[in-house]
């Protein structure tokens, strides 16, 4: 009977004995949950070909379900095609989104004359959708555990897609900022929970390319929007700019909707697991993810509060997430500070003060080939120690960001007159958004290495006050640099990008004795005794059959390499 059902589900059958009773501990992965569901501790079963651990709490033994070592089901066995049609399909929907983020700024003026409000008050709509960016993640990345990536994904951009509606047929500001705030709230799934996805789908050999195409696509949407919105704004008006973007969405959406699959292997797994049950009227069959997933209040409070306890008590963290959220801010306190520059110096209408996003464009290709590269490093020097990677190995082309991001912010403030001519301060874009990609870039992989299972805590945390800065910055922007002057309000924040030059040097050079005396870091520093004490066929990488071992040290050994390698 077992033969024939493991033939007919395609999945492999288990007997597993409960081997330890305890209380499951979710873990964090660094770059999304793995195909099977979170992780807990303890002795453990063989559950293998997906392995994994699990804390068995009944007197009966468990048929355990997994995928065969070459299901084409599995998403880690998909073809190549499959893999790169999922992240295609995704990078569009980050791509739109993130257009969606940057395009509302081009018409706010006009849209406040027209409802007779002040400038500021349209400025928040910008604020509530970056501020939804902050909060929201952290209730839809454990949510996706329970009920797939799918749903999250179609769900969500189908409502952030619909709220193009009211906000172009709105008659009050009243109507715009609240839809503004409920299409943000849907629209984070859309940028927020790709990585995990990635993770889903791509061995962390292959995680490269796809992770640095999603990043480019989510700078390249930023930047890229006031290139056209701003021709649209001036020849139909501003309520065009949600209406082309409602068609946009909507036919994305058909095809998210016809071709996206869902990547969740541990939910597979459970329908699977149901199918037998009700098949053979066994109860005994289970998914690991169904042993193994802690309850849903645990996962959100451990997705909440963690956050903060790492934002208060671990300095990397803090300062990390505090030197890209400003690099990141800088992006949107130039959706003010560029009209500003080109329409009253230069005396050029609002399509044509656009074009100078052709220089942040460029930027954001050349850090995208600068990726390339550092990934080369990354890999070299995981090479070099054996195959245990370092994080600090991330921060190499970060260096060169922080360096230039207070010279091009120093470039642009003091060519900023009107008798200088206007191709000065536009080639100061290009370095400018250059080094805040290779920024962004550079925290979001370091955190992620560096703090093992505690990352997608610290990255919630870097992604909060990142995008509270971004959706502050516009709030005010145009008041500091018209009351400071063009000049001393871009000297300010050039100064202050001076002041966090240091941070990834410093990193580079301390950052493994520093991460030694974190406890929520410190893993990521023993790696590499782990392996050497270790027996040959437990080095990382490899698969431990549980079997054979008993020891839990070992076990644990291959938790960190699955993770990490």
């Amino acid at each position: 009977m077992a033969s024939k059902i493991t033939q007919s589900s395609a999945a492999s059958v288990q007997h597993v004995k409960p081997s330890a009773v305890g209380d499951s501990e979710h873990v964090d992965d660094a770059s999304g949950p793995s195909s099977t569901g979170p992780t807990s501790a303890t002795q453990t079963p063989a559950l293998t070909p997906i392995t994994s651990r699990a804390v068995l709490q009944s007197k009966d033994d468990v048929i355990l379900v997994t995928f065969e070592p070459d299901d084409p089901n599995d998403p880690m066995n998909w073809s190549n095609a499959k893999k790169w049609r999922t992240t295609i399909l995704l990078c569009f929907m980050c791509l739109f989104i993130g257009l969606a983020t940057a395009s509302f700024s081009a018409g706010i003026t006009d849209m406040c004359e027209e409802f007779g409000v002040a400038v500021e008050v349209g400025q928040v709509g910008m604020f509530v959708f970056n501020a939804s960016f902050a909060v929201v993640p952290m209730f839809l990345g454990p949510l996706s555990e329970f009920i797939g990536r799918n749903p999250i994904y179609l769900g969500s951009y189908a409502l952030f897609t619909v709220w193009f509606i009211p906000i172009a047929l709105a008659q009050n500001i009243q109507t715009v900022i609240i839809a503004r705030l409920l299409s943000g709230c849907f629209g984070a799934a859309g940028t927020t929970i790709i990585p995990g996805t990635l993770a889903d789908i791509w061995s962390t050999k292959e995680r490269g390319l796809p992770i640095n195409l999603f990043s480019f696509v989510a700078v390249f949407g930023t930047v890229a929007a006031p290139l056209w919105t701003g021709f649209i704004n001036q020849n139909i008006g501003w309520r065009w700019i949600e209406w082309i973007q409602l068609i946009c969405n909507g036919a994305l959406l058909i095809v998210e909707l016809v071709f996206l699959s869902e990547t969740r292997g541990g939910l597979i797994l459970a329908k699977r697991a149901k199918a037998l049950r009700k098949e053979t009227g066994d109860s005994r069959y289970k998914a690991a993810s169904e042993i193994e997933t802690p309850s849903l209040r645990a996962l959100l409070s451990a997705s909440t509060t963690r956050a903060f306890v790492l934002l208060v008590r671990e300095p990397v963290v803090f300062f990390f997430s505090l030197w890209l959220a400003f690099a990141w801010a800088i992006i949107f306190l130039f959706f003010a500070v560029i009209p500003l520059t080109f329409q009253h110096n230069h005396g050029w209408s609002q399509g044509i003060a656009g074009l100078p996003y052709i220089s942040s464009i460029i930027g954001t290709f050349l850090a995208f080939g600068a990726s390339f590269h550092q990934n080369a490093v990354y890999a070299r020097v995981r090479e070099q120690n054996g195959g245990i990677p370092s994080p600090e190995a991330r921060l190499w082309w970060s260096r060169i960001g922080g360096i230039l991001l207070p010279v091009s912010l120093f470039w642009f403030s003091w060519t900023q007159f009107a008798s200088v001519p206007w191709i000065v301060p536009t080639l100061a874009l290009c370095p400018m958004v250059f080094s805040i990609y290779l920024i962004f870039d550079a925290v979001q992989n370091y955190l992620a290495d560096g703090y093992g299972e505690y990352a997608s805590s610290a990255i919630s945390a870097q992604g909060f006050i990142r995008n509270m800065l971004a959706a502050s910055f516009p709030l005010y922007s145009t008041q500091m640099f018209t009351n400071m002057g063009y000049q001393w309000a871009g000297t300010l924040c050039a100064l202050i990008a001076t002041v966090m030059i240091p941070l990834p040097f410093i990193l580079m050079k301390y950052g493994e004795r520093i991460r030694e005396r974190s406890p929520y870091a410190a893993a990521t520093t023993q790696i590499a005794s782990a392996v050497t004490a270790a027996p040959p066929q437990h080095r990382l990488g490899e698969k431990v059959d549980m079997k054979t071992t008993n020891s839990p040290k070992d076990t644990h050994i291959q938790s960190i390499g699955e993770k990490h390698v």
